[in-house]
């Protein structure tokens, strides 16, 4: 199951589950979805109970591979998976304590105002085309979400292997936090130098990231 991160969908992991599938992975992509009642009143809850319902679908052995607010999402579900992939998650309580603070809108309005040139900006290790199609496909978001993300989830320690990837240049989620997070969970890490926030989904060298995922999973047990 892919879950991917806010302002995004399921589009963020093509090239991924391309490669999973080519290994004999079959994959699901869960797209976090607005309440009824809108998306600014939308919690981590309502994106939490999403998770939990297309997971209860799927047969066992799971494996759970979430990005930033992907990640955390797929951290609380983690007792329902018998592997764990973090893609530069949001950290959970005590971490998220130390993420770079701001204000969030009721609604957070990427998609309103998504420009060509900052989303060229934030894909530096990506190429033109894969700039241009993330361009068109980026969502508005629940400020509410990402306010109640950022205050701190709190997340027990995972029973099941857990593989936190942590790229060098995250202006978001810095490596330290995840290194650390790894470290207290006693998971696994994969360091990405020279990679950004959305880098190991949609750089150039993101099938090689996936397969290096792909090899961490079959000594893991997790496929």
């Amino acid at each position: 199951m892919l879950v991917h991160g806010a302002g995004g969908g399921g589009w963020e992991w093509n090239t991924w589950r391309g490669v999973l599938e080519a290994h004999g992975i079959a994959c699901d992509c869960v797209e976090l979805e607005a309440s009824p009642t809108g998306l600014a009143a939308t919690t981590f809850d309502d994106y939490r109970a999403r998770v939990l319902s297309a997971l209860a679908g799927l047969p066992h052995p799971r494996v759970l591979i979430g990005a930033s607010l992907g990640g955390l999402l797929a951290a609380t579900c983690a007792g329902s998976a018998e592997a764990l992939v973090l893609v530069n998650p949001l950290p959970p309580a005590p971490w998220a304590s130390q993420l770079p603070r701001r204000e969030w809108p009721g609604v957070e309005p990427w998609h309103r105002d998504a420009r060509l040139a900052s989303t060229r900006r934030a894909l530096p290790d990506a190429d033109d085309a894969t700039a241009l199609f993330a361009f068109r496909r980026w969502r508005d978001e629940s400020g509410a979400v990402l306010r109640q993300a950022h205050d701190g989830i709190e997340v027990a320690v995972p029973e099941c292997p857990v593989l936190c990837v942590a790229s060098e240049l995250d202006e978001d989620v810095p490596a330290g936090l995840t290194v650390a997070l790894a470290q207290a969970w006693g998971a696994s890490v994969l360091h990405l130098p020279g990679s950004t926030h959305v880098g190991p989904l949609l750089a150039r060298d993101s099938a090689d990231v996936a397969g290096q995922v792909v090899a961490w999973l079959a000594r893991a047990g997790g496929r």
